[in-house]
């Protein structure tokens, strides 16, 4: 059976997606970055992904690296979204994708969502 990788954040699009990828024939490994974000009980997301039939579900830390390589080059670059905003949200996301595909080799999966 294939297996794929999936940021997991255990909201409503994360925990359908996991149904559709488990419909379409995939074992799938679900990860939470935790970059500090505010969260009540990770534990409990990962819990959630296990009950819904994930093969695993896994808490990845990656909060020293978000400050270090990211969130403190963004603002020593005054980097801004249409002159005007400093990058937020995005800039995590490349790092969210940089931890899951470490977890997709680690687990031989197929693929990564």
């Amino acid at each position: 059976m294939p297996s794929c990788v999936l940021a997991y954040s255990g909201g409503l699009d994360t925990s359908v997606i996991l149904s559709w990828l488990q419909e379409e024939g995939y074992d799938v490994h679900c990860v939470y970055v935790d970059m500090g974000q505010p969260c009540e009980d990770p534990e409990a997301i990962l819990q959630k992904a296990r009950n819904q039939g994930a093969k695993s579900a896994r808490i990845v830390d990656a909060k020293e690296e978000l400050c270090r390589d990211f969130a403190f080059p963004v603002m020593q670059w005054q980097a801004k979204y249409e002159g005007i905003y400093l990058m937020g949200t995005s800039i995590a996301r490349p790092l969210i994708a940089k931890k899951c595909l470490q977890v997709a080799r680690e687990v031989g999966a197929d693929g990564f969502a």
